[in-house]
């Protein structure tokens, strides 16, 4: 994983050594910027594949064209054997891939890339360029226009903020180029067809096979890759997949946070104990869940309360994590996908299910998506997240309404934990869904702490001056660190927010 950043502008290398060293913990490993005739290209890198080569920017043969890219490319051998009779390869990066993809086929093809990504193509020969994001918008970009009108680009708002009017998130599944905007190469869609409520065991063979495919894709690394064990569903069950596909290999390594006691720390002990994982855990105190939360918000470049609330365990995770591995695997998405919500319990045909499922995963890229990657990102960490494998969203659209809704005999997910009974523990496979805050035991400490330090009459001074609104002592709160980070008010429209706070 790394960090990006790229100006159509002047900028001195003091200025963009400056703008790297913001983005340094996207990418420890090397910096590097490159000028040429028309962009400034710089790059933060965490290196994860072609460990000894795929520094960035990465060029073609006559240097026309360079890449700087943040994701992961889990196709790039397939599309390298493919482009392999016409096109010769400089590196053993799945940058490169990308590169020689669209030198080749133009930015039409960008729809064959299977992966989470955000990369900017400067085109000397052509006098243009080609910048896209990944379908569900998994790995962060930004935008906006200098003072000259210049473009500029960059993964994180702290970086871009001080270089234009108004930054602006990259729209998720699209490729920009001057000549043409915005284009959209690809966007979810409920599929022409689906299963019948009948055919329940090729719905479970669906789920397994689509799930054990995408957690082998997320498996590839030239580093050791680990899995967050929260000990609730989602987790546990990525962490048994990723066990059977490490057989014959040493041990899985297996992540966990929590206050003493709580349910994440004695739940993950029980899943790492059944499938044999080298097990990590980190028990936090009050304390330093309060001295974190200002790094958090830092990070995060958000104050959505419920936003942050499960950031600070990610947070923790990620740190720990970060001390063993290089490459963790998490279970967002499979309550977006498998009605984990307790009000999807409404949409009981498929149609309206599908609708809801595609309108919150649309969503996903501005909250928990950019929780997930900031937090691992705090750490020099790559976060992957085989749930939104786009095979496995597929298939899970495919999926009837009446086989994923909570019903009196059927918890919620009943179908993912009937697909998969039997892999972990029936006592962690069967447990109520909790937020990751809540099993972690972060929630009640969070809210404590700002009833005790906030008065109403704070409260409501703060309420009434506040350019936004300020729904709870607790918004107000990180609302507060938030503009201590970032005084600027054009910053407040990037924070995505949910219904309630």
């Amino acid at each position: 994983m790394c960090g990006i950043f790229v100006t159509q502008g002047e900028m001195s290398e003091k200025q963009m050594n400056e703008v790297l060293e913001l983005l340094y913990h996207r990418g420890p490993d090397e910096g590097k910027s490159v000028v040429t005739d028309r962009v400034h290209l710089g790059h933060r890198r965490l290196s994860i594949i072609g460990l000894e080569d795929g520094i960035q920017p990465i060029h073609n043969e006559d240097k026309k064209r360079w890449i700087v890219c943040n994701g992961e490319i889990y196709n790039y051998a397939a599309i390298k054997e493919s482009l392999a009779k016409d096109v010769s390869f400089l590196t053993k990066s799945d940058s490169e891939v990308a590169l020689k993809l669209v030198e080749k086929q133009g930015p039409e093809a960008i729809h064959q890339l299977d992966g989470m990504f955000a990369f900017f193509i400067a085109d000397e020969e052509n006098d243009s360029f080609v910048v896209a994001r990944d379908t569900l918008g998994i790995k962060p970009l930004y935008y906006g226009v200098d003072r000259d009108g210049q473009y500029v680009f960059s993964s994180e708002l702290k970086a871009i903020e001080p270089f234009v009017n108004e930054a602006k998130e990259f729209p998720h599944g699209h490729y920009f180029t001057p000549e043409n905007g915005f284009v959209c190469y690809r966007k979810i869609q409920s599929p022409q067809e689906s299963y019948t409520e009948h055919e329940m065991t090729e719905v479970f063979t669906s789920i397994k096979e689509t799930m054990n495919e995408s957690v082998r894709k997320r498996l590839m690394a030239d580093v050791e890759v680990g899995v967050l064990l929260s000990g609730g569903l989602d987790s546990s069950l990525i962490a048994a997949i990723a066990d059977q596909q490490k057989q014959g290999e040493k041990p899985l390594k297996s992540f966990c946070v929590g206050s003493e006691g709580s349910a994440d720390i004695i739940n993950a002990r029980t899943v790492a104990k059944a499938l044999g994982t080298k097990h990590y855990e980190y028990i936090y105190t009050e304390e330093e869940l309060i001295e974190a939360v200002s790094d958090v918000i830092y990070h995060l470049e958000s104050y959505e309360p419920s936003l942050v609330r499960s950031a600070i365990p990610n947070y923790f995770v990620s740190k720990l994590a970060s001390e063993h591995v290089k490459v963790i695997l998490s279970g967002e998405g499979a309550d977006e996908l498998f009605a984990g919500y307790a009000y999807m319990e409404k949409y009981q045909d498929t149609a309206s299910m599908n609708k809801e499922i595609i309108r919150v995963l649309n969503t996903l890229h501005h909250v928990n998506l950019q929780r997930a990657d900031r937090m691992s990102m705090a750490h020099s960490i790559e976060l992957r997240v085989p749930f939104l494998d786009l095979d496995v969203v597929e298939n899970a659209l495919q999926i009837p309404a009446g086989l994923k809704v909570h019903k009196k005999d059927r918890m919620e997910k009943w179908l993912l934990r009937k697909a998969f009974d039997g892999i972990i523990p029936d006592e962690v496979l069967w447990r109520k869904k909790a937020e990751f805050s809540e099993g972690s035991g972060a929630l009640d400490l969070l809210d404590l702490h700002a009833e005790r330090t906030i008065t109403d009459e704070t409260f409501e001074k703060v309420q009434a001056e506040a350019p936004v609104d300020i729904r709870s002592k607790q918004e107000m709160f990180y609302y507060q660190i938030f503009r201590d980070h970032f005084p600027e008010e054009k910053m407040l429209h990037t924070v995505g927010k949910w219904a309630t706070a």
